[in-house]
């Protein structure tokens, strides 16, 4: 899949002490793509904008 035009940002959760963040781009149409912000070339993981939805959902109520 393509995230061409994707405007990344990165997590509110992510620590930027440590290193470990995620990005998440959730401007395009179709879907909502998250990588590992220490790789920005590297592999993205791609939702459907519902999935994602309950996905932080569900991940608030933690």
């Amino acid at each position: 899949m393509e995230l061409t035009g994707a405007a990344w940002r990165k997590s509110s959760r992510s620590n930027g002490h440590s290193g470990n963040c995620v990005e998440v781009a959730d401007n395009l149409p179709e879907v909502v793509g998250v990588r590992d912000s220490k790789d920005p070339s590297g592999p993205a993981l791609v939702f459907a904008p519902h999935a994602w939805r309950s996905f932080v959902r569900g991940a608030g109520s933690l």
